[in-house]
């Protein structure tokens, strides 16, 4: 099988789980809803929905100028709607440099071990986009609190395209106390590891980032090498080559003059 083919089903695997798994918490579940798994309670599934990044991350309004003592704002507002679409195409553009990328390391006969590692990079990063494309098109806002969405149903859609929510649903709260009372600055607040909650596209991306900086840094320092390379190289071919003539009339045979016969 050719290592195309391999990316390809690696990527659309990475999609078809991520995608199945979401579709089915957002329609049998209500924000907020989990269950335990295997009945540990450190490993839950909890359905949240975020508008931003990854791991739960999200964008908040920010004044990109001079924020006044009013609270008003002397520049350009950022409000989460705005955050929201620049994500949204940033990851767009990341996706087509990926996919470039890839294609490009493909023909150079890069090791297949980064080229998956890419290629999971690459699946979440599409899992995640088509969440926010195309979710808002596709289910319905519960019209009650604790209430189910619905797929393609006869009720309003939430959101326009680009502008859906991302679903999370792995939360793994292993470490979950309250910092004792004579610890510095947080002194009995609450200390929970590990917090954010992810889906498998997340997984997939963080899989995929960790596995290049642990087994493929030669490949990162090659990159940075390559310049100066090139360069030298270029360098080296452009000199003039010079040819020592002075050796060339030397190495001339001499001609010896006889003595005329008399």
């Amino acid at each position: 099988m050719k290592k195309s083919h391999i990316l390809i089903l690696i990527v659309l695997g990475v999609l078809l789980i991520d995608q199945a798994l979401k579709i089915y918490i957002k329609t049998h579940y209500s924000i907020g809803q989990g269950f335990d798994i295997l009945g540990l309670s450190w490993a839950k599934i909890l359905f949240i929905e975020n508008d931003g990044m990854a791991f739960g991350i999200t964008f908040g309004e920010k004044c990109l100028g001079v924020t006044q003592e009013d609270g008003s704002c002397t520049g350009i507002m950022l409000t989460k709607e705005s955050g929201k679409l620049i994500l949204s195409l940033f990851r767009i553009i990341m996706v087509g440099f990926l996919f470039y990328f890839i294609r490009e390391l493909l023909k150079a006969k890069e090791s297949m071990g980064l080229l998956i590692c890419l290629s999971l990079i690459l699946a979440g990063a599409i899992g995640n986009i088509l969440d926010s494309a195309f979710y808002g098109l596709m289910f319905n806002e519960p019209l009650h609190h604790g209430g189910v969405a619905e797929l393609f149903s006869d009720q309003p859609r939430y959101a326009p395209f680009l502008f859906g929510r991302v679903v999370d649903m792995f939360y793994f709260p292993m470490i979950n106390t309250n910092f004792p009372d004579w610890f510095p600055f947080w002194g009995g607040d609450r200390f929970q590891f590990f917090r954010p909650v992810f889906n498998v596209a997340d997984a997939s991306i963080s899989i995929g980032v960790a596995c290049i900086l642990i087994f493929h840094r030669s490949f990162l320092q090659k990159k940075k090498e390559d310049p100066k390379a090139e360069g030298s190289a270029q360098t080296a071919s452009t000199e003039p080559v010079e040819t020592n003539t002075s050796e060339s009339n030397d190495s001339s045979p001499e001609v010896s003059e006889s003595p005329a016969a008399e």
